[in-house]
């Protein structure tokens, strides 16, 4: 079996998830540079409606953007586990009284019959491993709707989730 995973890892080598430089032997998801580079949320707790607080990893601009699109348009679920370990210690550093459950907002099913999967369900297992906390579905899309991303204003996109 270690010479299978030799040559799988010989043939394709693990990438960084964000500029899908080589890993080098003692690196996992991220490159060193992109570990030292990727522009860090700091995240601030801070009331919105309808939401107590967030935890982010990065920005999403540049690198990171590029990343996520990649793996919510173009069939990267492999980035699920690397996204899920960082998220998981964001989330220990975040919150070191830990929490319960996890759960996760769904796509819609038309959105995850063109993509084949749901990215935010992936994701929200990969948490679940890392941090041995169950993930539960607790919310259901009852109707599809029109991509966030093409909707500019906040009233708009307010509306457009209302009742969803």
């Amino acid at each position: 079996m270690k010479l299978y995973h030799w040559i799988l890892k010989l043939l394709f080598p693990p990438k960084c998830i964000l500029c899908r430089s080589v890993l080098q032997e003692e690196e996992t998801d991220l490159c060193r540079r992109c570990r030292a580079e990727a522009p860090i949320s700091p995240n601030r707790k801070s009331k919105l409606q309808f939401l107590d607080s967030f935890v982010a990893v990065w920005y999403y601009e540049r690198y990171v953007r590029s990343s996520l699109l990649r793996y919510k348009f173009y069939g990267a679920r492999s980035y699920a586990s690397g996204y899920g370990r960082l998220l998981a210690m964001r989330l220990q550093r975040e919150y070191p009284e830990g929490f319960d459950i996890l759960t996760w907002i769904p796509v819609s099913r038309l959105r995850k019959f063109r993509r084949g999967y749901d990215q935010v369900e992936l994701l929200a297992k990969a948490v679940e491993e890392e941090l041995q906390i169950p993930c539960v579905p607790m919310l259901k899309k009852v109707r599809h709707t029109p991509p966030q991303s093409g909707i500019s204003g906040q009233a708009e996109r307010r509306a457009n989730v209302l009742g969803a």
